[in-house]
């Protein structure tokens, strides 16, 4: 099996081979190498047709694309079927403002493609490093008060289903609100077709000095304060410890610059030309789109690597009490934490987006590497944010069960209906998702 699959074409063997039986050091695990597959055959087709000859075979299947994923959302006891080395490439029909993509493909290299011909998405996650088709799935999002989830811009969606027929589905589907977001629970996604726009210049600006209280106080004034706001920080620290505010501008905004008094709650702006960590993004100087949403650079390993995740999805208006709650726990929270961040997503219409009928506050955390440490206080913080029917990110840690997920998650009932109407025979189900109750 293919280890972490972030370098540039590092997940591709350029011959569909099957790779059961690959025991490298570390290569059957996550990226995060958290967690171990236990499947016993790892496939990458080189094409649809490979793929759908792989779903005609009998037993099990799961899709897994860059394995940016904290639990055994990915895993099957059959056989993983790699979405890198399907076709990717970027079609764009710039009459209907759509472009159409590989579901393996990163979503950093798709958005340096649209760049290139003047094209851009309304937003991206942190990490550009991310497959399309996986982050889609698992309702992954961006940042920003009016900028909906990544699954908000999947205008269509093409399909290898049980058969090893290739099906298409776009917005007019009566089943469409089930399959994009969908933990690959009824097949394996090929291609996405996504809403773009004319390409736009963002700055990413740094603020310090906000105390918690302030915030707290009227978390908009903060995190609607810019087209996309993360708020990064520890819990029981008196100031916030970073924020980043990434401003889209006009050409003519960009030529000016912002002003340096800019402040955002009485912070202080950080200065351009600060020197930064390597792995992230620039800030204080104007720049297109696809490199300034993202927190970290495409050419790097994103993020802190050795890590865990977790993230919860509370309404926007309960921040402030959401946060507060959390915040009671920072004596047991800290210790664990590598850092915390805020950001807010616009509601949509996906019926298991985390995002599903109401703008969202995305309360995530990224632990260091102590398995057993997180697991401890995972109950702890999913008790305090009950109140406020969190919700958690599908391919991150959490600990509920079918019961918890049914309680905050409405239209599951029916989604599990059209996923077990797609898939009768359970091909794409796994443990992990019967013990959600989405299978």
């Amino acid at each position: 099996m293919t280890g972490r699959l972030f370098a540039e074409g590092a997940d591709r063997s350029g011959d569909g081979a099957d790779r059961s039986g690959d025991d490298a050091d570390g290569a059957d695990l996550n990226w995060a190498g958290n967690y171990r597959f236990t499947a016993p055959r790892l496939v990458e087709p080189q094409s649809v047709a490979e793929l759908a000859a792989v779903i005609r075979q009998p037993g099990p299947v799961r899709a897994l694309g860059t394995r940016h994923s904290f639990n055994d959302i990915a895993d099957t006891s059959g056989t993983l079927i790699s979405t890198a080395g399907l076709p990717a490439g970027v079609e764009i029909d710039a009459d209907a403002r759509l472009a159409t993509v590989g579901a393996g493909m990163r979503y950093g290299i798709a958005a340096r493609a649209l760049q290139e011909h003047g094209w851009a998405l309304h937003n991206m996650g942190s990490l550009p490093h991310i497959s399309i088709g996986g982050a889609v799935a698992t309702g992954t999002h961006g940042s920003g008060n009016t900028n909906g989830t990544l699954s908000s811009a999947v205008h269509a969606i093409e399909y290898v289903d049980h058969r090893g027929e290739l099906v298409v589905a776009d917005r007019s589907h009566p089943d469409f609100g089930a399959l994009v977001v969908a933990a690959g629970a009824f097949g394996v996604t090929t291609r996405l077709t996504l809403d773009i726009q004319p390409s736009y210049l963002v700055q990413q600006d740094a603020w310090d000095g906000i105390a918690w209280a302030d915030f707290l106080a009227d978390p908009d004034a903060l995190l609607g304060s810019g087209y996309s706001v993360s708020v990064l920080t520890h819990w029981g620290v008196p100031e916030l410890e970073h924020v980043w505010g990434k401003t889209r501008l006009s050409e003519e905004e960009a030529a000016v610059g912002l002003s340096p008094e800019r402040s955002l709650l009485g912070g202080i702006r950080e200065p351009a030309g600060v020197v930064l960590e390597p792995n992230l993004t620039e800030r204080g100087i104007p720049g297109p789109w696809n490199e300034r949403l993202p927190h970290f650079r495409l050419e790097t390993v994103p993020s802190r690597g050795e890590e865990l995740q977790t993230e919860y999805f509370v309404r926007r208006s309960d921040a402030a009490a959401a946060l507060s709650a959390v915040r009671e726990l920072a004596a047991v929270i800290d210790p664990l934490l590598a850092l915390s961040e805020f950001r807010t997503v616009a509601a949509d219409e996906q019926w298991l987006s985390g995002a599903h009928g109401r703008d969202t506050l995305a309360i995530h955390f990224t632990w260091l590497p102590d398995d057993a440490g997180v697991r401890a206080v995972l109950p702890l913080i999913e008790r305090a944010l009950e109140p406020f029917g969190a919700r958690p990110h599908w391919g991150k840690l959490h600990l509920f069960d079918a019961d918890r997920i049914a309680a905050v998650v409405p239209r599951l009932a029916d989604a599990r209906a059209v996923y077990e109407r797609l898939d009768p025979e359970s091909r794409f189900a796994n443990a992990h998702l019967r013990r959600l109750g989405i299978r």
